[in-house]
């Protein structure tokens, strides 16, 4: 039995010559695939616990300042039927706890895998795959920000720019910044100065482009509305990074501050093993919507639940 056509695909050998350190553009065939289509995401929306839900209106600044993002105020699933005309942005966030995603998640990375010469996502190291769906009104902003895995961002409606930055310029974001980024809120400051140093994917329906890890990046929509997606996994590395921020966020709460993970690693080993140790206590608590408010309350101070409007 022939294999199916791969759902992702990237010119020029990318997947093999610069993955994954480097952006790179890609193909995909998701753009028509009934998941994606606006009744099953505003279906998706009535069905997630409401901190897998995200959204506020478009028209926010690039460098968006955190604690002043205005609210909008419509039910979930609202945003999604209105979006052509509700001024809104919207993230539905691990949507892998619906089992069609998954399937649909892993199929995409499998896919990649195999062009890599793997035969499974494991063995290629795709581990804690997790989905993100974009939805987004014409002429929406998404603010400059880092993300905390890397990911194959696919869009499937309308005209989109993502515009992304290396990593490896801390005079772009500090490593202080980063560790808030990644901690507290996912914004940075952005100085328009920067302009000219990032690479911009211009995609429509069909295209897309790899987001390597901890890249700085920024999007916006065109003039009609955007389905989008975010296919994204956690390596081993990237988990570990990922705790030492989180337990460097916690130090530095209480008076602190921490160097950046690899500094010094062999007290990182001891604060990984310290942190993982205390939070496999409290995990079976994150069971409950409540105990979830109240535990990144807790570790990330009182701006946490920010995206749930009652919260």
């Amino acid at each position: 039995m022939s294999k199916p056509a791969p759902i992702i695909t990237a010119a020029n050998d990318a997947l093999r010559r610069d993955f994954p350190l480097r952006p790179f553009a890609i193909r995909h065939g998701l753009a028509d695939h009934p998941l994606m289509t606006l009744p099953r995401l505003a279906k998706l929306a009535a069905d997630l616990p409401r901190d897998q839900i995200e959204y506020n209106p478009g028209n926010v600044a690039i460098g968006q300042d955190p604690d002043l993002v205005p609210t909008l105020r419509l039910d979930p699933s609202e945003v999604v039927r209105q979006i052509e005309t509700a001024g809104a942005w919207m993230v539905l966030k691990r949507v892998e706890t619906s089992p069609a995603y998954r399937e649909l998640l892993e199929r995409a990375l499998l896919s990649v895998a195999r062009a890599r010469g793997f035969d499974s996502i494991r063995e290629a190291g795709f581990e804690q795959i997790e989905g993100y769906i974009f939805v987004s009104s014409p002429n929406s902003t998404t603010p400059f920000h880092l993300d905390s895995e890397d990911n194959f961002f696919v869009q499937i409606h309308g005209e989109k720019f993502f515009t992304l930055f290396d990593n490896a310029d801390r005079s772009i974001a500090s490593d202080e910044e980063i560790e808030y980024s990644m901690t507290k809120h996912r914004n940075l400051k952005y100085d328009e100065a920067i302009e000219g140093r990032g690479t911009t994917f211009h995609m429509f329906g069909g295209d897309g482009c790899f987001v390597p890890y901890q890249w700085p990046h920024w999007v916006r929509t065109a003039d009609s509305y955007s389905i989008s997606m975010a296919i994204t996994w956690k390596t081993s590395a990237v988990r570990r990074n990922n705790d030492l921020h989180f337990f460097n966020s916690m130090l530095r709460g209480i008076g602190l501050p921490q160097q950046a993970p690899g500094t010094h690693p062999a007290f990182d080993s001891a604060k990984l093993a310290f942190y993982r140790t205390a939070t496999a206590a409290i995990q079976p608590l994150r069971a409950s919507l409540t105990m979830r408010r109240i535990l990144r309350r807790i570790a990330l101070g009182k701006r946490a639940n920010y995206y749930m409007q009652d919260a």
